[in-house]
């Protein structure tokens, strides 16, 4: 995949369409401090444009391989087109997520797009965790390198939210606790 060449067809077409999006995933990581091999870009856009964005990708050599009312995932018919991911915000957690986006510079600052803010990141992290079992072991490797990464800058209000909301409450504990006595 030609990471550069997707993210800049993606903003500049997300862009000059107006619509709302900030980067997630593997990529949003790396803004906050910590690299991860990804495969794919995923970004987050409001629900309302998920038209927009089946007839931009479709028209644009990508083929849509899953659609559900939180995400639309395409895979380009070129390797150099790759995996793009949307969730889909909707709900009152995405859509303060998508709200609180901050835009960063990626690529060695060839590029600038909104990011996630890590505790969002996080928050998406433990909701997959939570839905995929087979996911727990990297994203609590993910979450627990983020928050290391970023301890002094986070809203732990917000990171306890999304952990009690899924009855996880100990975990962060057990990670903030870590921390603490690594000091």
């Amino acid at each position: 995949m030609d990471f550069l060449l997707v993210f800049k067809f993606l903003i500049n077409t997300l862009r000059d369409r107006n619509i709302d999006f900030a980067l997630i995933g593997g990529f949003a990581m790396q803004s906050a401090g910590v690299t991860r091999t990804t495969l794919d870009i995923d970004l987050i856009i409001l629900s309302e444009n998920a038209p927009i964005i089946k007839e931009i990708m479709l028209s644009h050599g990508y083929d849509l391989i899953h659609e559900s009312e939180d995400i639309l995932n395409f895979a380009g018919k070129k390797f150099e087109l790759g995996r793009v991911d949307f969730l889909l915000a909707h709900r009152k957690y995405t859509l303060a997520m998508l709200k609180r986006a901050e835009e960063k510079a990626i690529f060695e600052g060839k590029l600038k797009i909104k990011v996630l803010k890590p505790e969002d990141i996080i928050g998406l992290k433990i909701q997959s965790s939570s839905n995929d079992p087979q996911r727990l072991q990297q994203d609590m490797a993910d979450i627990t390198a983020l928050i290391k990464n970023n301890y002094s800058r986070l809203d732990t209000s917000l990171l306890k939210e999304y952990f009690s909301l899924f009855n996880r409450e100990n975990e962060l504990e057990i990670i903030l606790k870590e921390i603490k006595d690594a000091k």
